[in-house]
């Protein structure tokens, strides 16, 4: 009787998460969920599976949540029917793309974040058309203008998805529009600047999901802000299709 009640209260708290819009607070359920044993954890898998397979809703944080501690914390049976179901990760990475962003959501998962971050400016260069023939690895702000939309958002949705919506350019974005586009509390903001002096990469930077919101992916920013300014005003972010 006892085993059933546990069960009937694991079962609400699954439940309840599409409504907790909180995300620390999600965080915590999750957690609890996952430290309940394999009937919470097969319970975040079935909810998990309903809302990204069978109803195949769009991938919100929500679902990152849970694959990330299905991910890192469930039992071993448990993970490797996470893995049959989401073998490639949550993101369809549709063939339309411009380039195979695959490699970047395996780092992602694993939260990879550093090596994520130098694959991620790769990928700019690439889609800037940045081939080997130009002997730069960083963008100008012309550049920006002939990033794909699609690809921005797909970009910017995978570090959003797999860092519990910390990271990504639209999170750096709108920390940027929330303090009046100012650039100097944007740095102190992210974490890009400590005592009014630019952080030194790599090793001053934070490489993990406790670095502050907007913390990744980096920009260098010393090279000024038009490359980083181009990207806010890009128009992947007023397309009410892809956002």
């Amino acid at each position: 009787m006892k085993d059933l009640n546990c069960n009937s209260i694991i079962t609400e708290q699954v439940a309840s998460l599409d409504m907790s819009f909180d995300k620390t607070q999600q965080v915590k359920m999750i957690e609890q969920i996952i430290q309940s044993g394999k009937v919470g954890q097969e319970a975040l898998l079935n909810l998990l599976v309903n809302r990204c397979i069978i109803q195949k809703q769009n991938v919100e944080i929500l679902d990152g949540l849970i694959f990330e501690f299905l991910y890192f914390y469930s039992i071993d049976d448990v993970k490797k029917r996470l893995s049959s179901y989401f073998s490639f990760g949550l993101i369809d990475l549709k063939s339309s793309l411009q380039l195979n962003y695959q490699p970047l959501q395996d780092l992602l998962i694993d939260h990879n974040f550093q090596q994520a971050d130098k694959l991620t400016q790769s990928y700019l260069c690439s889609l800037a058309n940045l081939g080997r023939k130009c002997s730069r690895n960083w963008l100008y702000f012309t550049d920006v203008f002939s990033l794909p939309p699609e690809d921005l958002y797909i970009l910017d949705k995978l570090w959003r998805v797999y860092s519990r919506n910390k990271f990504g350019f639209s999170i750096q974005r709108k920390i940027w529009l929330s303090i009046n586009c100012n650039w100097e509390k944007l740095w102190v903001h992210i974490g890009w600047k400590k005592n009014g002096i630019p952080l030194r990469y790599p090793g001053e930077f934070i490489w993990n999901i406790d670095a502050p919101d907007g913390h990744l992916p980096l920009f260098n920013q010393l090279r000024g802000v038009q490359v980083i300014a181009a990207l806010f005003n890009h128009s992947v972010w007023n397309d009410d299709e892809l956002v």
